[in-house]
């Protein structure tokens, strides 16, 4: 987890067979009826309607709101692996600057992490009857995505090189890859929040689907 918020800026059917031709027919002649008044004719019956996979006018402002603000969480908390990109290209500092109160806010304590993790899964995720399921499901996502984080954490402890060198460069490049994954993601699942429509984050969104079942 970062420590300073300068780690954040930094299918037609089948056609009908043909009729059997007229010699295979019986040539005793047809018994016919004339329609009369009292015989109701039968009524095609209309097409059901098409279902509507489209559930973005379903999901109401607050919910994509709350849905959308929960992808803040793992981007915060794993904010820490930008430090080069965002020394790299200051341009950075420009994009997230807006986010600075959300970061301050976010480390003024290191007990405030733990807390949103208990407050997201258990008050949210778990809550039926309070959050709709697009806004368990988009908190189940961005809760998975910040458990992933525990593998780039310990393994940028564990590796993380003390000179310059090919192994400083490597552990710039996965550092960078992560932070903008994060990014990306951050992105994607709150934009399609506030536009109603369902996102679904690579690795997480299978995991998060069978939590909120």
């Amino acid at each position: 987890m970062a420590s300073a918020v300068s780690l954040l800026l930094l299918s037609s059917p089948r056609p009908l067979h043909r009729a059997a031709p007229s010699l295979l027919r019986p040539r005793l002649p047809l018994l016919t009826r004339t329609p009369s008044a009292a015989t109701p004719r039968p009524r095609l019956l209309a097409a059901p309607p098409r279902a509507n996979n489209d559930n973005s006018d379903a999901v109401g402002a607050a919910d994509r709101l709350v849905a959308a603000a929960a992808y803040l969480y793992p981007f915060l908390d794993g904010a820490h692996h930008g430090r080069f990109v965002v020394a790299q290209y200051p341009f950075f500092n420009a994009v997230l600057s807006p986010l600075a109160p959300a970061a301050r806010l976010f480390h003024s304590s290191p007990l405030t992490p733990f807390l949103l993790f208990v407050t997201l899964y258990f008050a949210v995720v778990r809550n039926q009857q309070a959050f709709s399921r697009f806004v368990r499901f988009n908190a189940m996502q961005a809760v998975a995505l910040d458990v992933l984080l525990i593998v780039p954490d310990l393994l940028a402890q564990s590796f993380a090189p003390s000179g310059a060198g090919i192994g400083l460069d490597i552990f710039m490049s996965a550092e960078n890859t992560v932070f903008l994954f994060l990014l990306v993601c951050l992105v994607y699942g709150s934009g399609a929040c506030l536009l109603g429509i369902v996102p679904r984050l690579p690795i997480v969104a299978d995991a998060a689907e069978r939590q909120v079942m």
